[in-house]
């Protein structure tokens, strides 16, 4: 048992309020899980578990209004303490995992030690008491100084007991940056076939942190196999040789570097793990061996749709997905009316990220891609943060003139769309100035030439 009183004062009066109950009813409470472990890391926890004595109707009737029973078989009350909720769970020890995620059974009234040992990782088996004694049975602090990834126990049946562990391994060795223990890693490989029990939205919640991580990259690489389960698209990635003189590495390894070279947030980081994935599909050579892949860009978010759709991916990030895949072929020179032009043809935050996922697309394709990529992203970044500055106009709406005004020029119903857009179009191509007076003069020219009225019809045919 090792003393750690220096954490005690900074933990949020919210936790200290609900231990305090806690003793005062005299129970034993401690805090475990990831916050012990990013308290031990020097970080700041996310959220807070805690684990006692007190079984979980006393926990009910101890905090009343303020706790909710949202895991009562297994021993689980959330407490909400001055806004902040905490998952707190009576100390148990478990019985058989018959469908790879949940208890058959569990006994209540164990020790802290038992309590620990039913958890998936050394470094998420520590336990800390109000006294600032660390509980630590599994040499967990150890291995969070060596960055290892242990199992408790044995490796195999910690992943038989809730299949989504196997996951979660690769995540903290993305997010942590840790190494699986060999035994650990073997187990996860070899058990991965149980990750198809896991329901879709357990995956699709897990992913979307592992995606995150700092160290995506390598996790990507070491553990394609059981990605592969719940995403077997990527599967025909993995080792597939590009025989291209642009791409040194297969398409796998080349997604994976590329996921790692774009800034971190969901929709970056799903749209690169999905940009090539249908290149194996597409893949033809020519009459010198060359691959080309002719249609992989469609054919890739083709596939993205069927993996957003089976994991549940909501509409918000699924949109902006498809979004940012839908462009990924636009080509234009790192110049002032081509940038203009494509901000006004897909939005300023959709080509913001463009220039990301080209710059993380080339910077992929070889060793010394990123600093190859690195001039002509920032000479595009450098236009485009100047255009942002200048409050270019990127939209219709942005326009100095607007339909209220067209219509007073003679223009009616799709007319006015039409015209719209062209005087957006001339105005990103820097041919027109975005004032009223400019506007209405180009409109009534538009009008005398029959533009609209021209345009709406050829549409028709």
């Amino acid at each position: 048992m090792i003393f750690c009183e220096g954490f005690m004062p900074i933990l949020p009066k919210e936790v200290k309020t609900v231990i305090a109950a806690l003793q005062n009813a005299g129970y034993s409470p401690y805090l475990v899980g990831g916050c012990v472990r990013e308290m031990l890391r020097g970080k700041e926890p996310s959220d807070y578990d805690m684990t006692s004595d007190a079984p979980p109707q006393e926990v009910l009737r101890i905090f009343g209004e303020s706790a909710h029973p949202t895991g009562l078989p297994h021993g689980t009350v959330t407490v909400v303490s001055g806004g902040l909720p905490i998952e707190l769970t009576t100390m148990r020890r478990d019985g058989a995992y018959r469908d790879n995620r949940h208890p058959d059974s569990v006994t209540f009234g164990t020790s802290i030690e038992e309590d620990l040992a039913r958890r998936d990782f050394t470094v998420n088996a520590i336990a800390l008491a109000p006294t600032g004694a660390l509980i630590d049975p599994f040499g967990g602090q150890e291995d969070l100084k060596a960055g290892v990834l242990r199992c408790v126990g044995e490796a195999a049946r910690r992943f038989e007991e809730d299949a989504l562990r196997i996951l979660r391994l690769v995540r903290f060795c993305s997010v942590l940056g840790f190494s699986a223990e060999e035994k650990s890693a073997r187990a996860a490989h070899e058990k991965s076939a149980l990750l198809s029990n896991v329901a879709h939205e357990r995956v699709y919640a897990e992913m979307n942190k592992l995606l995150l991580g700092e160290n995506v990259g390598a996790a990507l690489l070491a553990f394609p196999d059981i990605l592969g389960v719940p995403i077997p698209e990527i599967l025909p990635c993995v080792g597939f040789d590009q025989r291209n003189p642009h791409h040194c590495f297969d398409v796998w390894e080349h997604t994976a570097r590329a996921v790692a070279a774009v800034p971190p947030t969901r929709e970056l980081r799903w749209t690169m793990l999905f940009h090539d994935l249908g290149k194996p599909q597409c893949m033809t050579l020519d009459a010198q061996l060359i691959g080309h892949f002719y249609g992989h860009t469609a054919r890739s978010a083709q596939l993205a749709e069927e993996i957003m759709a089976r994991l549940h991916f909501e509409k918000t990030l699924r949109d902006g997905v498809r979004a940012r895949l839908a462009c990924f072929d636009d080509l234009f020179p790192p110049e002032r009316t081509a940038i203009h032009r494509e901000m006004a043809k897909r939005g300023r935050e959709v080509t913001a990220d463009l220039l990301l996922t080209k710059y993380a697309d080339n910077a992929a394709k070889t060793p010394d891609g990123p600093s190859l990529a690195r001039q002509p992203w920032q000479e595009a970044q450098a236009v485009f943060d100047a255009l942002v500055a200048e409050n270019a106009c990127c939209s219709v709406r942005e326009l100095a003139l607007g339909g209220e005004a067209l219509a007073a020029l003679g223009y009616r119903g799709r007319e006015i769309g039409a015209v719209l857009a062209r005087l957006l179009d001339e105005v990103a191509a820097e041919k027109l100035e975005n004032t009223r007076e400019a506007l209405e003069r180009r409109a009534q020219r538009l009008w005398r030439s029959g533009f609209a009225r021209h345009t709406i019809k050829n549409k028709k045919h």
